[in-house]
């Protein structure tokens, strides 16, 4: 497509979103090489973004961009060309979360380097959402987020927790801490198990190197703090049925997890190339669905609002922390990349476009829990 008609057609659909190019609002962008108008119309999210890091238009309010243009459905309204198919076409007919491929985001994103998630994150290095309605800053949103879920799931001294997809270890050694309890983490990261070793060796917490389908035994809490997004829309049931059996009969499980508004079988291509491996968050039918005959849903929070205030302080985090992590691994192009997930996925928190869910699981017969959303 020529370049003349491609910017036409841009302008016309980004002025749909109120977006101007050359305008004066933060939302509105520049575009300093035309080429980026076909590349948007062939490549969709995925050239939004790589023209974004290639420095080919920018805006001074990245976050509010991205969330005009989701509140103004234009993700499906540029949908790219037939090259953009193979990402489905590869959900559709693979298990992009198999065993075999459970490793690869691990490789790709947790294991970047523990000294970039620890200035990015809070003192306990938790990257998932926290709970902003008292708190002051992200450390203390986050020791609310944990006090919350722990909360939930009606913890007290000497119970037994297991925690899928543990992290750095922060719920783990907070559960040990505050509520006295004795937990195992299991994570594909090898170098978020390394630091959680190290950090928390001297609390009754024990971490493992492996596949959340792999854990056996019997707790009397079962968390997953931000797993599930991983987990993929074949194994959500497979996910149910490692809680279903991990359990014990009056026990308390708590899923925390991003979600889409509608069901999905992959991920955005932008996100899948350069951020999340195989990632692809669920949506609240799916997350039903898998518990259909094995566990009770008590209660479900959503705390979607929350979560665009933990980006933009880790955006805030990382941004001030730049001069120190600058270099041979974080090169300038990777700052840009990194600033449009973080803010981008701001954007889509801010207008709705991506929920957080706490949802509260029991086995069938269970009384239901005192403790919810709160």
């Amino acid at each position: 497509m020529q370049i003349d008609k491609a910017e036409r057609i841009v302008r016309d659909i980004l002025a749909g979103a109120g977006v101007t190019v050359g305008g004066s609002e933060p939302w509105d962008i520049t575009v300093h090489d035309r080429r980026f108008y076909p590349r948007l119309l062939k490549q969709a999210s995925l050239g939004l973004g790589e023209s974004y890091m290639d420095g080919w238009w920018e805006t001074p309010a990245l976050e509010e961009f991205i969330g005009k243009i989701l509140r103004a459905d234009l993700k499906n309204t540029l949908k790219g060309d037939w090259r953009m198919w193979s990402l489905p076409i590869r959900a559709a007919v693979s298990n992009l979360q198999s065993k075999a491929r459970a490793y690869e985001v691990a490789e790709a994103h947790y294991d970047l380097g523990n000294d970039l998630y620890q200035r990015m994150l809070d003192k306990r290095m938790v990257y998932t959402c926290g709970y902003w309605r008292d708190a002051k800053d992200l450390d203390e949103a986050q020791e609310a987020k944990l006090d919350l879920i722990c909360r939930k799931v009606g913890l007290e001294p000497g119970m037994e927790v297991l925690d899928l997809g543990c992290g750095w270890g922060g719920f783990a050694a907070f559960a040990a801490e505050r509520y006295g309890c004795k937990v195992r983490g299991v994570s594909v990261s090898k170098e978020q198990v390394a630091l959680a070793r190290e950090m928390w060796k001297d609390l009754p917490v024990e971490f493992i190197l492996g596949d959340y389908r792999d854990m056996r035994g019997s707790y009397d809490a079962v968390v997953s703090i931000g797993m599930a997004e991983h987990v993929g829309y074949k194994n959500h049931r497979t996910m149910m049925q490692v809680i279903h059996r991990c359990l014990r009969p009056e026990g308390v499980a708590l899923v925390h997890t991003i979600a889409n508004n509608v069901s999905r079988r992959h991920g955005i291509p932008f996100i899948e190339k350069y951020v999340f491996p195989n990632a692809c968050a669920p949506s609240m039918t799916q997350l039903a669905k898998a518990t259909e005959g094995l566990l009770v849903i008590e209660d479900v929070q959503n705390l979607g609002p929350d979560y665009f205030h933990t980006l933009i302080a880790w955006w805030k985090n990382f941004d001030a922390a730049w001069p120190e992590l600058r270099g041979s691994r974080y090169d300038d192009r990777f700052y840009k990349m990194w600033k449009f997930y973080l803010l981008g996925a701001a954007g889509a928190s801010k207008y709705r476009d991506g929920q957080l869910y706490h949802v509260v699981l029991t086995h069938v017969g269970r009384q239901q829990p005192e403790c919810r959303a709160s």
